[in-house]
């Protein structure tokens, strides 16, 4: 393939990615199917499209049009040119708000589109559970629909035009036309031609059949849509749902539709999941938006989750099963009614035990988040390779029959042994269910094939779709011959053949597709070769079965690749390439350590480029829900890079941060000429590769081990509420000493007898280099110095505290007593203090200056990934009249050294550009920032120029 690489580099502007590790990435798409693409472009513009499309029609090969690589039923990989949108072609060309429409290239993401129509009123319409990451070319692609169908009905109901390349190369723009117009374009001896005169013909042969082979529940995704075309002659509404096996789009038009200003959420309990579905008729008699099911298996799993915890504190009782039926509107009266109306119709048929109201943001918003991420959360559940698997999840039946036929869909389950989650959009007769199946046992897959042929003909029984939103792709084009009859499939394959003559649009998928049972990842994964690792993976989700069950938890949902929200992924956020999020990275893990010899592999240049752009910010392991933890990888990967080619001096200089630290204290002011001298600036840059626009921390004479030991006895208060040994960090101890102090005093006069404990490094520095042995010292030597203390151990900064229950324990065993001793009295100050000041220990005054002011908080990613801000917020909101808002700002950029390397410093600058620096530019010079890690406010100084204070130095200032 040479040849074919050399031409699509010589004539492309976009990427074109042929190396072993890119294919790998993209020969899996989200659901259990895995095949190795031949290559992988990322367009510029429509023009790369059309180029590609005519040199991969030179050279004989297929192309297969990619967005978010979400899909579940495997239509998004094939043995072919992999066309990934979302890249480069990800600009919303044009929002007409007066004509309701919004022209969008394939790449744009649903969530991208709905904020730019927000301010207008508007919104698309489909919505998907993924719609932070789902791409609308992936959308038009699948003829997806989501939670709101029973309103809005699906993406086919939503696209005006499509601009599209033809399997020839030559472009078209699809649209409605009247019979003239269509006898017009018909002319001539073009593909375009070909297609507006041969397809009415096909529908005219084969009229019978399409009115009577479509199952005549609306909601479906399956085939080609001559249904829709025997109605009305609109090639823009036929390809949807084509699975990029008719045409590449390039550019749509969709239609946009008002959005309701005020939504209010009803939650019906119920004692079993069929309970929950015989009230969806009453549900949907009240006129919802959406009703949704979710049963007690995604429950138990959120209620695992911190990221997830708060919905279990406003539940009643225990249920088996919840319906969440939402109502959407602008009067809040007329709502409110609803909701009314369907409380007294389910307490009048008996329907549930308790109904739960949520009727502002703040009540939805845990029910909302848990509610989009059942997919997820379900997958969470994965055990090894027994894993719940989508292939009768796409199944939809008329509602007045779902009670029914889930009744009998279930007895599939059970005669077979499996056990599976039940939920989704109960409004539209769409469950998804997922049984689990271990798919690398051969008596697995053939029962995974049983359930499918007995689901199919169940559905087909019951009038229904087989593919109602997730499409047919590998999982389910096998059947659909016994599903829609010969003669309509044969009409399928025809038009197949009008569109693409030479098979080459992502072919095996719709029609003359493959047996569901090949190309199934599981089976053709190698059993991992032997490998030593330096830390205990039984500590990280997948790891009992070592690093490459760790790495292989990730089953390529995609969360990792929103924007916009959350932490995960900063370096996906900042270059939207596909190996700098979460799944990228432990896919090219998965290759490297299914490597006969993976400690070798481990070394490879390859992935270590691709492993590179982590922070380890570890957001992956709370928001991914199968916690695939990075960070831990990544160290785990680096130590054995270091093993086979030695450890750079940058990296030796940022493990010894403490010594660094330690040095330039005892040598300040002398150690902070770097910072004003020019000259010796830029050789530090040279020597080690530090960034030169990146100031240097500045080094305190007086260091808070001398301030400690250096105070007047009546500096020192005995405690009442007992011993408290206080972790003076590297950065508290030596560059913010004043921060530690005000802690210190604070905690003192909280009253607790303040240990510090300064001897030594927590290993964080070395662990985050991946020099796992010289952390394991640091580790044991800390620990040793803790584990003969009583009372908490605190400390002020995140990483270094939550560093004693999460690196310690893969540094020195999940088994060391003295970790578990350690790591189950380690507290953040912040707890400390709101519990001094919520008893009276601690007054704070009103005519302090922090007192009645805004204040903007940003938070620490590993103390978001570990314990959550709660503690932090409820703090700032202690001091008297302030007005805390806390900012979704996601990870700052710096993470520790990163933003400090040359070769990072643009993409460190470039997350904290995301959203962190606009919302610290956006506040008045009256706001109060504040920020809880070093790394934090070093970025938001340098980023906007504005002080970042610590929350305790602004408790301090509030003391009475």
């Amino acid at each position: 393939m040479s040849q074919l690489r050399r031409a699509l580099d010589r004539e492309l502007e976009g990427e074109v990615l042929f190396d072993d590790y890119t294919r790998h990435l993209y020969s899996r798409d989200a659901s259990m199917y895995a095949i190795t693409p031949i290559g992988v472009v990322a367009p510029r513009h429509a023009g790369d499209v059309i180029t590609t499309v005519r040199i991969a029609r030179e050279h004989g090969v297929p192309v297969l049009p990619r967005g978010a690589g979400t899909s579940l039923a495997g239509q998004t990989v094939g043995e072919a040119i992999v066309l990934d949108f979302s890249r480069h072609m990800s600009a919303i060309v044009e929002l007409d708000p007066e004509a309701r429409t919004a022209r969008v290239q394939p790449g744009v993401v649903q969530d991208q589109l709905n904020r730019a129509a927000a301010p207008h009123g508007l919104m698309f319409g489909p919505d998907t559970s993924t719609s932070n990451r789902a791409t609308l070319g992936g959308m038009i692609g699948n003829n997806s629909a989501g939670s709101g169908s029973v309103r809005y009905g699906m993406t086919i109901d939503h696209v005006r035009t499509l601009d599209v390349v033809l399997s020839d190369a030559s472009t078209a723009t699809f649209g409605p036309v009247d019979e003239a117009e269509r006898a017009r374009r018909a002319e001539g001896d073009t593909l375009e031609a070909r297609i507006y005169r041969e397809l009415p013909a096909l529908v005219d042969a084969h009229r019978d059949a399409i009115a009577t082979g479509f199952p005549k529940f609306w909601r479906r995704a399956g085939g080609y849509r001559l249904d829709r075309l025997a109605d009305s002659f609109d090639l823009a509404r036929f390809v949807v749902g084509s699975e990029g096996t008719l045409v590449v789009v390039t550019e749509a038009e969709v239609a946009l539709v008002p959005k309701p200003s005020r939504t209010v959420i009803a939650v019906g309990h119920f004692r079993s999941t069929q309970a929950a579905i015989n009230a969806t008729e009453d549900a949907l008699a009240c006129d919802p938006a959406q009703v949704e099911l979710m049963d007690r298996t995604i429950l138990d799993l959120s209620r695992s989750k911190h990221e997830y915890a708060a919905l279990g504190s406003i539940l009643h009782d225990d249920p088996e099963a919840l319906l969440f039926v939402s109502f959407s509107g602008d009067d809040p009266a007329e709502l409110s009614g609803q909701l009314d109306r369907l409380t007294a119709l389910w307490t009048k048929h008996g329907h549930g035990y308790h109904t739960l109201r949520a009727e502002t943001p703040a009540e939805q918003a845990a029910l909302l988040k848990v509610r989009k991420s059942g997919l997820g959360l379900l997958m969470a559940a994965s055990t090894g390779s027994n894993r719940p698997a989508a292939f009768v999840e796409d199944t939809a039946v008329d509602p007045s029959r779902l009670a029914e036929y889930t009744e009998r869909f279930a007895k599939v389950l059970e005669r077979h042994g499996m056990r599976a989650g039940f939920y989704g959009h109960a409004s539209v007769g769409c469950l998804h269910v997922r049984p689990f199946v271990d798919l690398s046992k051969p008596e697995e897959v053939a029962k995974m094939r049983a359930v499918a042929e007995e689901v199919r003909d169940l559905v087909a029984e019951f009038g229904g779709a087989n593919s109602s939103e997730h499409g047919d792709g590998l999982a389910r084009s096998e059947f659909n011959r016994s599903l829609f009859g010969d003669e309509l499939y044969e009409a399928m394959r025809r038009v197949k053949g009008i569109f693409d003559p030479d098979g080459r649009m992502n072919p095996g998928k719709i029609v003359d597709a493959p047996s569901m049972t090949e190309n199934l990842r599981e089976p053709a994964l190698p059993p991992p070769g032997p490998l030593t690792t330096a830390l205990d993976f039984t500590v990280v989700a997948g790891g009992d079965r070592g690093m490459r069950g760790a790495a292989d938890r990730c089953q390529n949902i995609g969360l990792c690749r929103k924007d916009a929200a959350g932490v995960m992924c900063p370096s996906y956020m900042a270059t939207h390439r596909e190996e700098d999020a979460t799944r990228g990275r432990a896919n090219a893990l998965v290759k490297a350590l299914s490597e006969p010899d993976p400690r070798t592999a481990l070394g490879d240049e390859r992935l270590h480029e691709v492993l590179d752009l982590c922070l380890m910010c570890k957001a992956c392991k709370s928001e991914c829900p199968l916690s695939v933890d990075m960070a831990t990888l990544k160290a785990e990967a680096l130590h054995h890079k270091h093993e086979t080619k030695g450890i750079p001096l940058r990296s030796r200089v940022f493990a010894g941060i403490r010594g660094l630290n330690r040095l330039g204290a005892a040598s300040a002011p002398l150690a902070n000429l770097p910072n004003r001298v020019p000259a010796l600036r830029k050789l530090a840059a040279r020597a080690i590769g530090i960034a030169p626009e990146r100031p240097l921390p500045t080094f305190a004479s007086e260091t808070l081990l001398t301030w400690f030991h250096g105070r007047s006895p009546n500096g020192h208060r005995t405690g009442s509420r007992g011993p408290l040994t206080f972790l003076g960090d590297s950065f508290t101890s030596f560059t913010e000493p004043a921060i530690g102090i005000a802690a210190i005093e604070l905690l003192e006069r909280a009253g607790w007898d303040v240990r510090l404990e300064s001897s030594g490094c927590c290993g964080r520095a070395a662990f985050s280099k991946g020099m796992l042995d010289q952390a394991k010292r640091q580790a044991s030597g800390l620990v040793d110095a803790l584990a003969g203390t009583e009372g908490p151990i605190a400390g002020v900064e995140p990483s270094c505290v939550l560093t004693l229950g999460d690196e310690h324990r893969a540094l020195l065993g999940a088994d060391d007593p003295r970790v578990a001793d350690v790591a189950g009295r380690a507290r953040l100050v912040d707890e400390l203090l709101v519990e001094a000041i919520d008893d009276g220990a601690l007054t704070l005054r009103d005519d302090a200056w922090p007192a009645g002011r805004r204040i903007l908080y940003h938070g620490h990613c590993h103390q978001k990934a570990e314990v959550g801000t709660a503690a932090t917020v409820a703090l700032l909101s202690r001091i008297p009249g302030a007005e805390v808002v806390e900012v979704d700002a996601g990870c700052c950029g710096m993470a520790g050294s990163f933003g400090f390397e040359a070769e990072h410093y643009e993409v460190s600058m470039r997350v904290g550009e995301d959203r962190l620096f606009p919302a610290v530019r956006a506040e008045p010079e009256g706001t109060v920032i504040a920020a809880t890690g070093v790394s934090c406010r070093q970025q938001i100084a340098h980023g906007t120029t504005r002080r970042a204070h610590h929350p305790v130095e602004l408790i301090r200032a509030a003391l009475a």
